[in-house]
């Protein structure tokens, strides 16, 4: 049998500051994904430990399994739940959406702190776009109205793969597919409407295994020493290649915006397909040593702070895919670690007190530094976000 692989990704929560408040805290600056893909996972009463022995303070489950919802409530810590792809259908009408609030959300409130829900799962890029995407905003807007009008301070998004970029490469000039602008545009107006965040899936390493002859893994896996890309562009140094995605985003929102942010939109021909290579470069130089530098580096956050969830707490025995599909846990499940990471998080590192809302992100300042834990955008994409229809970002990243 092969050795099992090691491998992280972690998934960019780009929030669009706003007057909304929700209930969640942003003094944690680190968050896990808890898949539950497995069948010798250990009890969800047991996981909240788990996750305390991290010293994080944010948790996304993919789903708002009943018994997972309570083991993390009066702990503390803030969940983004999942609403699975087969429930979009059934969430697309007023009706339906109220129903799913009402009894898949609901009873865990106040007790469970839940942020966000995210419907589906990269449904603009993924095998099952041309069944579901006619339901992703309908769905979306249908459980916004349902929460609001519950009184539920909860928002809601969708997380999208950097397939849904026509180029990323270089970030100053990057833009969405032409061909999925048509649903891509009104999203990021419920967005900018809703004041609620647009969330990205972003994965450096995968990047590196698809062209290891131009990436350099030291870019990949965040290295701190790494000396950085440039630019051609803009000039700007980017010393890991989650920097440079993360402003490939922020590039390509602000190229829309010079459009008017609500067509007509005119974009070159897309490149189509996502960032995820193809399977038999996937498991390129992988390695447990590989996997704990990625991650230490991600709770290090070099560079700006960044506010991340990594992926994933367990290792998950029923993933279908390839071997590197159940081995993404920091944890085994029986809840001893995967491998040892090069980087333990500070005490401090925990949620505390209650409340929240979207603010903070960029200084106004426009030198492309932080504030309150939050990567801003760079300096040389300001001038492009100056109208009020896409307000600039502060980040999260899972």
């Amino acid at each position: 049998m092969a050795a099992p692989v090691h491998l992280v990704s972690f998934l960019l929560l780009l929030v669009l500051p706003s007057t909304l408040e929700v209930a969640a805290t942003w003094t944690a600056l680190l968050g896990i994904s808890y898949g539950r893909v497995g069948n010798n996972l250990p009890p969800a009463g047991s996981v909240p430990q788990i996750v305390g022995s991290l010293g994080v303070g944010r948790v996304r489950v993919y789903d708002p399994d009943p018994a997972t919802l309570r083991a993390f409530a009066n702990t503390g810590i803030e969940l983004v739940v999942g609403v699975p792809d087969e429930c979009l259908a059934a969430v697309s009408t007023p009706a339906g959406a109220a129903d799913w609030v009402r009894t898949s959300i609901q009873p865990a409130l106040p007790a469970t702190k839940i942020a966000f829900l995210t419907v589906g799962n990269e449904i603009l890029t993924g095998a099952n776009s041309s069944g579901l995407t006619r339901y992703l905003l309908p769905a979306m807007q249908c459980l916004h109205d349902a929460l609001a009008q519950a009184g539920l301070r909860v928002a809601v998004t969708t997380p999208h793969n950097l397939g849904v970029l026509a180029t990323s490469y270089p970030p100053s000039s990057a833009y969405f597919r032409k061909d999925l602008l048509p649903t891509l545009c009104p999203i990021l107006d419920f967005h900018a409407r809703t004041g609620t965040p647009f969330f990205i899936n972003a994965y450096p390493y995968f990047a590196y295994a698809e062209e290891p002859s131009r990436i350099k893994l030291e870019y990949a896996l965040l290295e701190p020493g790494y000396p950085g890309v440039s630019d051609p562009v803009t000039g700007l140094r980017y010393t890991n290649m989650l920097a440079a995605q993360v402003d490939a985003v922020y590039h390509a929102i602000a190229a829309d915006q010079r459009r008017g942010g609500r067509g007509p939109w005119r974009c070159a021909c897309p490149r189509p397909g996502g960032p995820r290579p193809r399977r038999q470069r996937e498991l390129a130089r992988r390695s447990p040593q590989n996997a704990a530098r990625y991650n230490g580096n991600v709770m290090r956050r070099p560079g700006t702070p960044l506010r991340v969830y990594m992926f994933a707490l367990f290792n998950e025995n029923m993933k279908p895919g390839p071997t590197s599909e159940r081995n993404y846990g920091l944890f085994k499940p029986d809840g001893t670690p995967a491998y040892q990471l090069s980087y333990r998080l500070p005490k401090d590192n925990t949620i505390s007190g209650s409340g929240g809302s979207f603010t903070g992100g960029y200084n106004g300042h426009g030198d492309g530094s932080e504030e309150n834990g939050y990567y801003s955008i760079s300096a040389a994409a300001t001038t492009m976000v100056s109208s009020p229809l896409y307000p600039l970002f502060p980040l999260l990243c899972n």
